[in-house]
């Protein structure tokens, strides 16, 4: 990602007119300071807007894997640019529940704009007494994704997103059908 100038860009503040008033009639110095106005004019606009940087609707498209980058995530660039700002803005909330069944479902939904099914291998026990209960499932942790969709995405894609979201530990298969 390169900013580089943008030709006739005025700037804001030129600096000739910061210059001592004895150089603001000096061709020479009117002349050089110009040609600097042209390399700070684009610092100056992107300072002007940095909010518009910042803001994953507003960035330009080159900026947004970068910002992806602060927040340390890596998009895929075969994803349609809608779909890229929509994962960076939603970025904390899918955060807060990294890793889990609800967390993994909000993101295959979101890349893929599919319906989702997870089913995991875990569950829940209770008792009264120490250690009174069977564990239900099964002891080692698995996770199944079936994702579908009318027009159904790459295997390889899908399985490439649940191997960046679930935890290191799951085993995991993916299906994908059409819907």
């Amino acid at each position: 990602m390169t900013r580089g100038t943008i030709p006739g860009l005025p700037t804001p503040h030129p600096i000739g007119r910061m210059l001592p008033a004895v150089y603001h009639e000096d061709p020479f110095a009117q002349s050089f300071t110009s040609g600097l106005d042209d390399i700070w004019a684009p610092v100056i606009a992107t300072l002007d807007s940095l909010d518009a940087y910042i803001d994953p609707a507003l960035a330009p498209e080159d900026f947004l894997n970068w910002l992806a980058g602060w927040l340390g995530i890596t998009l895929d660039e075969d994803l349609p640019l809608a779909t890229r700002r929509a994962v960076i803005a939603r970025c904390a909330a899918l955060y807060r529940c990294r890793g889990t069944a609800t967390g993994l479902r909000q993101l295959l939904e979101l890349v893929f704009d599919a319906q989702v099914q997870l089913i995991d291998s875990g569950g829940v026990a209770h008792s009264t007494e120490p250690g009174g209960a069977d564990w239900p499932g099964d002891d080692t942790p698995r996770l199944a994704v079936r994702v579908t969709r009318a027009r159904p995405p790459a295997p390889a894609r899908v399985d490439a997103v649940v191997r960046a979201a679930k935890p290191a530990h799951v085993v995991h298969k993916t299906e994908v059908r059409a819907s």
